[in-house]
């Protein structure tokens, strides 16, 4: 009979882990919960799937059309904003690490308080960035505050 290491099912924990900690992500606070790392993992897939197209999955944005993420004071200064942008989405003009980009930004509002919190792990916790798990519950309460 073979261990579960032969097999590799022993392995899968193991890759999750370090795909969530990975250099190329970033830093992980919070890496070792495993709430964190759920996360930032679910949070990439729906950037990819939601937001990469237009923010480029590198996060360095498209030109003068659409800011990048991996290097935006905008990002860094404006969590809430961020966080309201994602389910409402922007019309006028945002002004990041200096230049002005005026592309509307349509919302997602069938993304789920939750799916918008995963998000707002990986794209705070990507890039150099360390802010650690962004709950739900604090993503509810700024939802509301900003709701249309």
């Amino acid at each position: 009979m073979k261990s579960n290491l032969v097999t590799g099912t022993a392995l899968l924990p193991l890759a999750f882990l370090l795909l969530a900690c990975s250099g190329k992500s970033g830093g992980t606070t919070d890496g070792n919960s495993a709430k964190f790392r759920q996360y930032f993992l679910q949070g990439q897939q729906l950037y990819d799937n939601n937001c990469s197209n237009c923010h480029q999955k590198d996060g360095t944005g498209l030109g003068l059309v659409y800011p990048p993420l991996d290097t935006s004071d905008y990002m860094d200064n404006n969590m809430e904003e961020v966080i309201c942008l994602i389910r409402y989405g922007m019309e006028e003009p945002v002004l990041v690490n200096g230049k002005e980009y005026i592309q509307p930004m349509p919302g997602a509002p069938t993304l789920t308080d939750l799916e918008i919190a995963e998000i707002a792990t990986y794209i705070y916790n990507n890039w150099n960035r360390n802010r650690g798990l962004v709950e739900v519950a604090e993503v509810a309460d700024i939802l509301n505050a900003c709701s249309q």
